[in-house]
């Protein structure tokens, strides 16, 4: 369970994780649009939600156990800023319909790539927990 402590600094995390994605979309939509960038875009991704997720353990305090329920916040509520922006201020991600569905794709591959980041480190998920307690 997390504490309301730690609740009150995921939450601007979650806030500001959101708005740096978002400024990314915006201002190089060619990493999103361009097929090879938009590869690339993806696969650097995955060492960026790593260091996402380890800052969030560690900002927070969180321990290994709590791990998954702290990124699952995070990531709840930055899809609830994602959906709502998506719906009625779109024009925040740039200004093509291909920008929104790539972009939007790009956004839902973080989010996914980070909870499964969470559940390996935390042990939930393929490491041991004795390997997971190894884990920064």
């Amino acid at each position: 369970m997390l504490t309301p402590r730690q609740m009150s600094i995921l939450a601007p995390t979650a806030i500001l994780f959101w708005i740096v994605a978002t400024a990314a979309i915006r201002f190089f939509p060619g990493a999103f649009v361009e097929p090879l960038r938009g590869d690339l875009a993806f696969a650097t991704s995955i060492p960026v939600c790593w260091l996402c997720v380890v800052a969030v353990r560690r900002w927070a305090g969180l321990a290994r156990e709590q791990l998954v329920a702290g990124v699952a916040f995070v990531v709840a509520l930055a899809m609830l800023i994602d959906g709502s922006a998506l719906r009625w201020a779109y024009q925040v991600y740039g200004d093509g319909g291909e920008v929104y569905r790539l972009g939007a794709a790009w956004l839902l591959w973080g989010y996914g790539v980070s909870l499964a980041i969470a559940l390996a480190m935390a042990g939930e998920w393929g490491a041991s927990k004795r390997e997971a307690e190894r884990l920064p």
